[in-house]
C-alpha cells in the first residue's frame, strides 16, 4: 500500500524500489536477496534465527509481488485522497502486523535481529543503532533511484505507537510483547532458573520490545 500510494515507503522498502529499478529483478527477489544478506550480518553478531525469522522472509518474499498487483488492480490510478490513505492505511497494517509476529516470539524478522544485535554486541543506544540503519539504507535506496517521501517519515514516528497500540489486543498478541521475568525474590536468591530451548527467542523479543518502547518515548505516543 505504501508503495503503490508513491509517497514514500518504509526505510527498507526505499532501499528495496531502488535496487528493483537499478536492476530490473522482481521486488520479492530484491526482498529476499535482501532478507538474505542481513541474515549472514547476524553471524558475526552471533544472532540465531528461529521459525518466524525464516517464516518473515519466506512469506514476504513470495506475497509482496502478488500483493502489489492486487493493490494495483483494486486502485489503479489513486488520487491524491487515495494515496493518503493508502500510505495511512500501511502504516497502521504493518505496525499491527508487527505487534502480531514479534507476540508469537518465534524470532525476529532479518531487519529486526541486525538492529538487536547490534545493540546488544556494540552497548550503542537502541535510538542510534536503528537510526544509523535506515538513515544508511534510505541514502542507498534514494541514490538507486528508490522513492524517499512524507510517508516515510511518517512511518518512521508513527508504527511504534500502532505497535504498541495493537499489542493491547489480547485476542491477536494473548500475552503481549515480552515475557514475565523470574520474581524479584528468586533473582536474589540465586534461584533463577536456567535459560531453556525457547528463552533465546523470549529475550530477542524483549529486546525488540524494549527498541520500540525507546522510539516510542523519544517521538511520544
Amino acid at each position: 500500500m505504501l508503495l503503490h500510494a508513491g509517497l514514500g515507503g518504509t526505510p527498507w522498502d526505499v532501499l528495496h524500489q531502488g535496487v528493483v529499478r537499478s536492476t530490473g529483478l522482481g521486488f520479492g527477489a530484491v526482498v529476499a536477496l535482501t532478507s538474505v544478506l542481513v541474515l549472514l550480518a547476524w553471524v558475526p553478531l552471533r544472532q540465531r534465527p528461529g521459525i518466524g525469522t525464516v517464516a518473515n522472509v519466506v512469506v514476504i518474499s513470495v506475497a509482496i509481488g502478488p500483493s502489489l498487483a492486487a493493490v494495483g488492480w483494486l486502485v489503479p490510478d489513486p488520487g491524491t485522497a487515495a494515496r493518503v490513505g493508502l500510505a495511512a492505511g500501511g502504516i497502521v497494517l504493518n505496525g499491527v502486523a508487527t505487534a502480531a509476529y514479534i507476540g508469537v516470539r518465534l524470532g525476529p524478522g532479518p531487519r529486526d535481529g541486525l538492529m538487536t544485535g547490534l545493540v546488544t554486541r556494540t552497548g550503542w543506544s537502541v535510538r542510534l543503532v536503528k537510526t544509523g540503519i535506515e538513515v544508511t539504507v534510505v541514502v542507498v535506496g534514494v541514490l538507486l533511484g528508490g522513492t524517499f517521501g512524507w510517508a516515510t517519515i511518517a512511518y518512521a514516528f508513527g508504527v511504534g505507537p500502532v505497535v504498541q497500540a495493537a499489542a493491547r489486543w489480547r485476542w491477536l498478541v494473548p500475552a503481549g510483547l515480552t515475557a514475565a521475568g523470574p520474581s524479584r525474590t528468586a533473582r536474589a536468591a540465586g534461584d533463577e532458573p536456567a535459560e531453556g530451548p525457547g528463552d533465546a527467542t523470549t529475550r530477542r523479543a524483549r529486546q525488540i520490545s524494549r527498541a520500540l518502547d525507546v522510539i516510542r518515548s523519544e517521538h511520544g505516543r
